[in-house]
């Protein structure tokens, strides 16, 4: 095979003026517009590669790589060229593209079709959204819930306690909060059947309590891969496919969503939480349904995936709002609500704002997919005083982003805090309204230079 498959298009271009968009696997992924002349971004360790870019497909060292999705602003005035995975198909060709002396050559490992847009490169992604749109269906229209999520403040120690505490305090603050979300660290663990931890306390008092003041009950859940060293992984190995990274102290592995007995525990432990009255899951790490190796059905990982994500949709109802995180972009659409398009805003360790703001460039640059393919969720503000950028992160990602959500301890926040999150909640989008060109434009400038700094 050709260095990224076989050539699909060859266009000069302006070295100064031209410029590339490559659309990243998942969430994680970076995706931006870069100058032709920038290097493009590759993982620099094996975990990385799982993670955050497509596993089992190479990066290579010299090529800006999209997955299902490169567009060349030629940057002379000639139109914009996108190379793209057909609408209503879900196979993900990967397309490469390489700057040869004054040419941009353009490759693919599979079939994409190709269109040219004279109004430029945030155009063309505009219009693929479009297309991806019309395929999908209309999403509904009216503002997507506004969130409190415990993640960024108690990350794996969350308990019950917690979360009731600062539902409390959203009620003393009258703050127009609709979910109530509980992240990470309330179940046993990955493997463990997503059953309720003995120190997070009862989730099922917990949930009442938040549906009795009237607002939604959300929950964490990550149900397309598991620890090695699980119960799961332990008394199933015929159920897992292949490596997914590393987290919790352990070797992931992705679960092989086309089993009958995978099938049945996904149906069973999401039927069980929607019993509770959860209506809004948070569904994390879901490119470990993609991820490839053998399977009980002989299809490859996006296949799976999407019947997996399908299973999923079907399990909890169409009145279950589903964010996908970490999870396979194109082959998502149309199967969850809202997405997130950004790295987490922090890991732990950065809370006061020293890592600067991870997700900037892909939440900006992906501004063309919110109301087109779901609304677009740049993850959570943190407006806490020793957050350094509390006041920058909040206005770019009311600009850019779809979902309002924060993740303090309310009783924690200062006055100027409380006003970020207040501006937040009430600065509010329709979900079936796509951005206008003007923001998309606004928010390719932004990630650029994110690229050159």
């Amino acid at each position: 095979m050709t260095r990224g498959g076989e050539v699909v298009g060859e266009l000069a271009v302006d070295p100064v003026r031209g410029r590339v968009y490559a659309e990243g696997w998942q969430s994680w992924s970076p995706a931006t517009w870069s100058p032709v002349t920038a290097s493009p971004r590759r993982p620099e360790h094996h975990w990385q590669h799982l993670m955050r870019f497509r596993p089992g497909t190479p990066v290579h060292r010299e090529a800006f790589q999209g997955e299902g999705l490169l567009v060349v602003d030629p940057g002379t005035g000639d139109p914009a060229h996108c190379y793209r995975a057909a609408a209503g198909r879900h196979d993900v060709p990967t397309v490469h593209a390489v700057l040869e002396h004054d040419r941009v050559v353009v490759r693919a490992t599979g079939d994409v079709a190709t269109t040219e847009h004279v109004d430029g490169g945030e155009a063309a992604l505009a219009a693929y959204g479009d297309e991806l749109a019309a395929a999908r269906g209309p999403l509904p229209s009216g503002a997507p819930p506004t969130v409190w999520c415990s993640w960024y403040r108690y990350f794996e120690e969350v308990t019950a306690d917690d979360v009731r505490d600062n539902l409390h305090a959203i009620e003393s603050h009258d703050l127009p909060v609709d979910v109530v979300q509980v992240d990470d660290g309330w179940s046993a663990g990955l493997g463990e059947g997503l059953l309720p931890s003995a120190r997070f306390g009862s989730l099922v008092g917990l949930v009442e309590e938040i549906r009795s003041t009237g607002r939604r009950a959300g929950l964490w859940a990550a149900p397309f891969l598991v620890g090695v060293e699980t119960t799961l992984a332990r008394d199933h190995a015929d159920w897992l496919v292949g490596p997914a990274g590393r987290n919790w102290g352990q070797a992931l592995a992705g679960l092989d969503l086309t089993h009958p007995g995978v099938q049945e525990l996904l149906v069973d432990a999401l039927g069980r939480l929607t019993a509770l009255g959860i209506d809004y899951l948070k569904l994390d790490f879901l490119y470990g349904g993609a991820v490839p190796g053998r399977r009980h059905d002989d299809v490859d990982g996006v296949t799976a995936y999407r019947r997996g994500l399908e299973l999923v949709r079907d399990a909890v109802g169409p009145h279950v709002y589903l964010v996908g995180c970490g999870a396979p972009l194109l082959p998502s659409v149309g199967l969850v609500d809202a997405m997130r398009v950004s790295p987490d805003t922090f890991h732990e360790g950065g809370e006061d704002g020293s890592t600067g703001l991870r997700g900037l460039m892909p939440m900006a640059a992906r501004a063309w997919q919110h109301g087109r393919l779901w609304v677009n969720d740049p993850d959570c503000v943190v407006a806490r005083p020793t957050y350094a950028h509390r006041e920058r992160w909040a206005a770019l990602a009311r600009e850019y982003g779809g979902l309002r959500s924060f993740s303090d301890r309310v009783a924690e926040l200062d006055g100027s805090g409380l006003a970020i999150v207040r501006r937040l909640l009430a600065d509010t989008v329709d979900a079936g309204t796509p951005f206008p060109l003007e923001r998309i434009r606004s928010g390719a400038e932004v990630a650029q230079r994110e690229v050159t700094r």
